[in-house]
Parts: C-alpha cells; sequence; structure tokens
C-alpha cells in the first residue's frame, strides 16, 4: 500500500460542532457538520486528538464573567487533547482596551485569560474573524498533516522495513 507522497489541504475535511452559531469558512478545507465532545472544529478521524474552540470578544467577555463556571468546563475538556486551542475573533488590545458592555473590567479578563493559559490551554487573539478562520483552518490542516507524516513514517518503517 503506497501513501500520498504529501497531504494537500484539499484532502483534509474539517467537523464543524452542530451547536456553532457561526461556522467559519475554513477553504480550503473540507467541511461537514458533526458533533464533537470538545470544542467547536475538529478534523474527520482525529476528533479525539484536535479542538478548536472559537470566541468572538463578546462571547470571552461572558466567559469571563457570567458564564465563567461552563467555559471552565469546556477548558477542562480541551485539556484532554493534545491539539487544543480558543482561537479569539479580537485582538489582546481589545481585551485590553475593555470596550464591551459588561461590569467586567479589562483587568478581570486579561487576568482570566492568562491563568487559562497558564493552566494549559493555549488562546490566539487572531485580530479579526477572516484572520481567525485563517488561523483556524492553518491549525486544523497542520495537525492532520502532523498525523498524516506520523503514519507514514509508521508504514514505511513497520509495514515495509527497510532491509
Amino acid at each position: 500500500m503506497k501513501l500520498l507522497a504529501e497531504l494537500k489541504p484539499e484532502q483534509v475535511t474539517a467537523i464543524v460542532d452542530t451547536r456553532e452559531q457561526l461556522a467559519f469558512d475554513l477553504a480550503p478545507l473540507n467541511i461537514e457538520p458533526g458533533t464533537l465532545q470538545a470544542g467547536d472544529y475538529s478534523i474527520r478521524g482525529l476528533e479525539h486528538l484536535v479542538a478548536i474552540e472559537r470566541k468572538s470578544l463578546p462571547d470571552l467577555v461572558a466567559c469571563c464573567g457570567v458564564e465563567r463556571e461552563r467555559f471552565e468546563r469546556e477548558l477542562q475538556r480541551l485539556l484532554a487533547y493534545p491539539t487544543r486551542c480558543v482561537v479569539v475573533e479580537a485582538s489582546w488590545l481589545d481585551l485590553e482596551t475593555g470596550d464591551w458592555r459588561s461590569k467586567l473590567t479589562p483587568q478581570a479578563a486579561t487576568g482570566s485569560v492568562l491563568s487559562w493559559i497558564g493552566g494549559g490551554v493555549p488562546f490566539l487573539f487572531a485580530g479579526d474573524r477572516e484572520a481567525a478562520q485563517r488561523a483556524t483552518a492553518r491549525i486544523l490542516f497542520s495537525a492532520a498533516r502532523r498525523r498524516w507524516r506520523e503514519l507514514r513514517t509508521f508504514h514505511q518503517n513497520i509495514v515495509e522495513p527497510v532491509l
């Protein structure tokens, strides 16, 4: 059995959780809906290894305040995934500035995020929605390609041993 020389983005299918309200455009990846145990995005066949959570700035602010308990349970689930990230459709400066309708202070919001990062969950502040879409597609493809290369190496070394 021969494996392809290289994996291309068009050969990867992203899974978008059916509960995701405003799904990203992850082109050139293929997209199909599915139910994920954690996160909003994963890769078909790697759902147990890859989980990406998407947050708009208002969502993140709510997660630092009134929805904190629920969000921290979500972050606990993300910790089980080797490839995990919270991709935010805003910049760090947007979070520090605190231009939102909430009693939550910018210091409380940034402190919460830094605490979660310290606990092992990476956050990527992409700047805006378009950049967040591109970053999510790249993270998903990179994870799929890394796994594909691992399997290709295994196949070459075990299934077709070098003599």
